[in-house]
């Protein structure tokens, strides 16, 4: 088994790399978009800089206007976006919403939408989550009905990602007329628009990178994605969600690391490097081995999700992110305290990273719930 990057893939990587080191570091990009006022032109350019390099669609098929490639091929984009706490509208769209559609979409809800997503024209995000519902995304409250002129959704879902930049939310909803799930696209005016029967409400968070929001749909006019039960192209797609999440969980603890020790050299104590101490270097040893074991289940999960059948491929997400929600987040913990005092301060970067990886622990469900799902599984 070979478990080496394809030339292909190292150059995507480097690729990737060297456009965000130029057109969105940290300073003045990512902290100008966090920012009270982002600028907007410079989002609008970073995408087309995205779609230039063929990223926004590298998940679509080729005949939609993508390439067609992998997951492990996407993990090598998504790692990279978490090492620069990227904080454009990219994972929600150009994976989940691209994946859910080419899943459940017939070929026409497909060829309608899934062109412009690859052209950076559409962002689309996926609304699944439930206030009290923990990760249980099966047994929605919000429902659907059929209209006259197509269907309505009402309801409302929490931590939306990118909720407030999409122009399109696939709505995941009970379906009475199929007994299962639907997925039905609510069209929501965009950042600057509104659209009838959709409230969307930006909702603030630790971390500012990854902005979420509160969807409430009452009637709102929608059209539905493809036919009958949509469960199983649901749960997919949420697996591939939730490997994306470990990835780019696993870039910014990546980064994390290096910051660190590259700090731990530098910052001086007692006339000596402060990396000289044990205590620190326990620190950056610890953070080495979460580092190094939550990239193994990294991508292994993304080449379950493109190979294996769908029990492992369940199975290696769960486990991805049980292990994920912790080990990164005691990475960006650790990362502060090699910082000391300055790693608190809003100026340094270590605690964009810190925050990243904090979130990650509840998105998309807590350790404990994956936990609790990784022992169903290993006790079925």
């Amino acid at each position: 088994m070979d478990f080496e990057f394809s030339t292909e893939q190292e150059q995507l990587r480097d690729s990737m790399r060297r456009f965000l080191a130029e057109r969105a570091p940290i300073t003045p990009y990512v902290r100008d978009q966090i920012g009270g006022a982002p600028d907007a032109a410079a989002a609008r350019a970073m995408r087309a800089g995205l779609v230039e390099l063929g990223v926004t669609g590298l998940l679509i098929p080729e005949e939609h206007g993508g390439a067609g490639m992998t997951m492990v091929d996407m993990a090598v984009v998504i790692e990279e976006l978490g090492r620069a706490v990227f904080p454009g509208p990219f994972l929600s769209s150009a994976v989940v919403a691209a994946s859910l559609i080419a899943k459940a979409g017939a070929p026409r809800d497909q060829a309608f939408l899934l062109p412009g997503i690859a052209s950076g024209e559409t962002v689309g995000t996926v609304a699944l989550w439930e206030a009290g519902r923990r990760g249980n995304w099966a047994r929605p409250a919000v429902t659907a009905s059929a209209t006259d002129d197509g269907w309505s959704v009402t309801g409302t879902k929490i931590q939306v990602p990118d909720g407030a930049r999409a122009d399109v939310v696939l709505v995941v909803a009970a379906d009475p007329s199929v007994d299962g799930l639907g997925v039905f696209a609510v069209k929501t005016g965009g950042p600057n628009g509104s659209a009838p029967g959709v409230d969307v409400e930006p909702v603030t968070t630790v971390d500012l990178t990854r902005p979420v929001a509160t969807i409430t749909c009452t009637d709102a006019p929608a059209w539905r994605i493809g036919e009958g039960d949509a469960t199983a192209a649901i749960a997919a797609t949420v697996d591939r969600w939730i490997t994306a999440l470990v990835l780019d969980g696993l870039g910014a603890a990546a980064r994390a690391l290096e910051i660190s020790v590259d700090y731990a050299k530098e910052r001086r104590q007692f006339d000596q490097p402060i990396g000289a101490f044990q205590a620190v270097q326990h620190l950056c040893a610890d953070m080495l081995r979460d580092v190094e074991l939550g990239r193994a289940v990294a991508y292994y999960a993304a080449w379950a999700d493109d190979g294996a059948d769908a029990a492992e491929r369940h199975r290696a997400a769960t486990m991805a992110k049980a292990f994920a929600s912790d080990g990164f987040y005691r990475v960006g913990a650790s990362a502060v305290q090699v910082h000391g005092g300055i790693g608190f301060t809003w100026e340094h970067d270590i605690h964009l990273y810190y925050k990243r990886v904090l979130t990650l622990q509840e998105s998309g469900g807590g350790t404990s719930d994956h936990l609790e799902e990784l022992a169903a599984i290993a006790l079925d």
